[in-house]
């Protein structure tokens, strides 16, 4: 089996060095034996794992889905539902975030709507940012519910 060096499987994998000791780090891959000059000597399979955790990052998975995901990669097909189920929830967290950034746009429209930049007396987007928390959240405001 070919050993590879760090720097050799963050070029093939596309990542810096950083970013592979980060995943040694966190679990995501194994640390690898050391020769005995202290270099690490990676399996060549690190490369396609590294891929897969980036590609994984791409489509919004958190490192510790990422780490469940790993672990269901060689389970073959029994366990395609844990992975499905994954992705649902996945999905489910990305509808819910681009309802709170179709919120957020709305609102700041509305301000912007509002605003006529020195023919008022004050400027009703900073009103807006200082108002109480009761007034934001009547006026449908973002709040820190999420």
């Amino acid at each position: 089996m070919e050993a590879l060096t760090i720097g050799q499987v963050a070029k093939r994998a596309g990542v810096g060095i950083d970013t592979v000791r980060f995943y040694e780090r966190q679990g995501l891959i194994d640390e690898p034996p050391r020769r005995p000059s202290g270099y690490r000597q990676y399996p060549a399979d690190t490369v396609p794992l590294i891929r897969f955790i980036k590609r994984a990052q791409d489509l919004g998975f958190t490192l510790r889905e990422i780490d469940e995901l790993s672990s269901l990669r060689d389970g073959g097909g029994k366990r395609r539902n844990e992975v499905r189920a994954l992705a649902e929830a996945k999905m489910r967290d990305i509808d819910q975030k681009l309802a709170r950034l179709q919120a957020m746009r709305s609102a700041l429209y509305g301000l912007l709507d509002a605003c006529a930049c020195g023919k008022r007396p004050s400027c009703p987007i900073l009103e807006a940012l200082n108002d109480s928390e009761e007034t934001s959240t009547a006026q449908g405001g973002p709040t820190d519910d999420g």
